[in-house]
């Protein structure tokens, strides 16, 4: 599926900077078209986790900027119909699940990219990010002069735009960093006002997000590593200890590590996981077993 921007004004800045997006028929979980009075609109619904754009953002765009929220009108609605129907019965022929995903279906932004709001500039390579302050920045941020970030040392980014009262913001969670800091002065954040350049932090993070670990691949992870000592039940002094679970058959237990091994070395080749995720979560089952 191709989606091109309009030209209207009322197309937002951030789609109108994102461009045409090639979405394949598997990134879909479905689609529908609502009629209006002025205008009707013709939504598309993504697999959970198929992009990055919509993961960093958190659900969190708002129609002007959301290329998957079309608005049509009155004298296309015949079109959006048809269109609608099409992709539908592409969808059941094809046997598209509607469920999630496990590894990223969209490319997210080229890079690099370079955006300017708030008190600060964000930019990134590909290989790492840097942000740089504006003089309304706050001391705590502009005395340290400009942040680099390797993708390396980044577990995780988030875009928030401005709500009410309540400034937006593009964080960085880092590795070894100390406890989180409100966005204002935060040397891993850019505080936005909501400008109308704000929207457009989305794209870096959503780039950033699609050169990050998938979420799918960091549950495996985070089950791989938990599951390694199971936790034990606290006992009240001079409680009698409770009876303990009927322990597996060592058999079932067996052929659901050698399963969770496959899993994980499908992950890996399929570079969902890197060589280091996968050697640690390859090592915890492999001591489970």
């Amino acid at each position: 599926m191709r989606l091109t921007p309009g030209r209207d004004k009322n197309v937002g800045l951030l789609r109108r900077e994102l461009g045409e997006l090639l979405v394949p028929l598997t990134a879909l979980a479905g689609i529908s078209f609502e009629q209006g009075k002025k205008s009707g609109r013709l939504r598309l619904r993504l697999r959970d986790g198929a992009d990055p754009l919509l993961h960093a953002a958190g659900g969190r765009l708002a129609e002007p900027h959301d290329p998957y929220r079309l608005l049509v009108e009155p004298d296309r609605y015949g079109v959006a119909e048809y269109f609608a129907d099409e992709v539908r019965n592409a969808l059941l022929l094809d046997q598209v699940p509607a469920g999630p995903v496990d590894a990223y279906l969209l490319p997210g932004p080229p890079v690099p990219l370079s955006v300017s709001a708030g008190d600060g500039v964000a930019s990134f390579d590909g290989e790492r990010v840097r942000l740089e302050w504006k003089w309304q920045a706050e001391e705590a941020k502009s005395a340290g002069g400009p942040r680099i970030l390797p993708l390396a040392d980044i577990v995780a980014v988030e875009w928030q735009p401005t709500v009410g009262l309540e400034n937006g913001h593009l964080r960085f969670t880092v590795r070894a960093a100390p406890g989180e800091v409100p966005p204002k002065y935060d040397p891993n954040a850019v505080e936005l006002w909501g400008f109308k350049r704000d929207p457009l932090m989305a794209l870096v993070a959503a780039a950033v997000q699609a050169r990050l670990p998938h979420p799918a691949a960091r549950a495996a992870l985070e089950e791989a590593r938990t599951g390694e000592e199971p936790p034990v039940a606290a006992v009240a002094p001079g409680a009698a200890a409770p009876a303990a679970a009927p322990a597996p058959a060592a058999e079932d237990d067996h052929d659901a590590l050698l399963r969770r091994l496959r899993e994980l070395g499908e992950l890996h080749r399929s570079g969902v996981l890197t060589d280091e995720e996968f050697a640690l979560a390859k090592q915890a089952v492999l001591k489970r077993m």
